[in-house]
């Protein structure tokens, strides 16, 4: 057995690293050489307040920090970090801008689609007025059965944009596991696709989506075309409307970072890896974050990448 590592960069691509732009940036700003990655860690942990403050510059997080780093830092748990920032996660996630794609989806062989930051931008913006004309505000839930779609991504930052909380499911799911999962946080407004591929083969969820909604109780149900039956689906299930966003005016208005966790339920995070098989679908963004990046601009589907993960959701 080696302990010898099975990949080490040169000296070029370690120069050009955003670990190394990081290093230099908080070692100009502490007065240290910070190059060694054992200096920069051991620096992390000594000076807590200095590191995460200068993560947080690095990385271009847009929102106010707050006057304190770190609060408890002694405590586990009990540490809190930013305890006084506020920020919103759709507007850090959304800082990009562009024809470039942000994200690639297919969904099986029967739909192939690249969505760009603009159109992204501009879809975000469409949903969250919806929501808006919907009654949906700061603290209500929004629940989605949604496959792995540009739209499933754009709710949830719609929802993070005015400060509602986002929960989210499989089509596949059976009626039971959705009213189990939904039931307990009573949402405003449930969102579901029409039907959904599997194994080339339509699936349909019309009597499944009329049983959760007539139980559920939102205030509305909302069908977002895959199958193009949005309509007819809609007329089946009670409380049903077909998507139809308008208004493309995006407000963002920020929140405390200390009610992360609430703002967010539950997401499923796309891994920019293609499909195991080709009938299943796949979402991956186009370029994702690098674990310490100088732009906060990635894509829901790099949520675990400590360039989003230090960056909440917020609201408007």
């Amino acid at each position: 057995m080696t302990e010898a590592p099975l990949w080490t960069p040169d000296a070029k691509q370690l120069q050009d690293s955003p670990w190394m732009a990081f290093a230099a940036f908080a070692g100009e700003r502490a007065g240290l050489s910070l190059s060694d990655p054992f200096a920069l860690h051991d620096w992390s942990i000594a000076d807590r307040e200095g590191f995460w403050s200068a993560l947080w510059d690095f990385c271009g997080v847009r929102g106010t920090k707050g006057e304190r780093i770190v609060e408890n830092g002694d405590a586990m748990p009990g540490a809190r970090f930013f305890p006084d920032a506020q920020l919103n996660f759709a507007e850090n996630l959304l800082v990009r801008s562009g024809a470039e794609p942000a994200m690639l989806f297919r969904a099986e062989d029967k739909l192939s689609r690249q969505m760009s930051w603009d159109e992204l931008a501009a879809l975000v913006s469409k949903l969250q007025q919806a929501f808006r004309a919907h009654g949906v505000g700061k603290g209500d839930r929004v629940a989605a059965m949604m496959p792995n779609m540009p739209e499933t991504i754009a709710f949830m930052l719609a929802a993070a944009s005015i400060g509602a909380i986002w929960s989210s499911c499989s089509p596949d799911f059976g009626v039971r596991g959705v009213l189990d999962r939904f039931g307990q946080i009573e949402p405003k407004l449930f969102i579901s696709c029409d039907g959904y591929w599997y194994n080339g083969k339509r699936q349909l969820v019309t009597d499944k989506l009329a049983e959760i909604a007539a139980e559920l109780g939102a205030e509305a149900t909302v069908i977002v075309p895959l199958l193009d039956d949005a309509e007819a689906v809609a007329a089946a299930v009670p409380g049903g409307k077909p998507l139809q966003p308008s208004s493309p005016i995006i407000r963002r208005a920020r929140w405390s970072m200390s009610n992360f966790h609430s703002r967010i339920r539950s997401i499923s995070c796309f891994h920019p890896a293609p499909p195991a098989s080709p009938n299943a679908s796949s979402i991956r963004p186009a370029a994702h974050c690098c674990s310490i990046s100088r732009s906060i601009g990635c894509t829901a589907a790099s949520i675990p990448a400590i360039g989003c993960s230090i960056s909440p959701p917020a609201a408007g």
